[in-house]
């Protein structure tokens, strides 16, 4: 549920409203008591190294790239000319 706050509080108290959104908090900013737009924090991306990808796709069934292309053309219109 987003705490909803003032334009005011968002200009006064912007380093707090930016605490509680590193802590996952979402805020609904009003403006006279009119819901004007909402703060949500971003989710964190995490770095994964390449061992790990590599690791991850170790036991996955290699691809037959010429197979491949031939599966895709056969269920999508690639074409690049325009379509009426």
């Amino acid at each position: 549920m987003a705490h909803e706050i003032t334009q005011r509080e968002l200009r006064n108290d912007s380093g707090e409203i930016m605490r509680g959104l590193d802590r996952g908090e979402s805020f609904l900013v009003t403006r006279n008591g009119v819901p004007v737009g909402e703060l949500i924090p971003l989710r964190r991306r995490r770095f994964v190294t390449a061992d790990v990808i590599t690791g991850a796709f170790a036991g996955a069934p290699r691809l037959d790239p010429e197979q491949f292309r031939r599966d895709v053309d056969s269920l999508l219109d690639q074409r690049p000319d325009p379509r009426a």
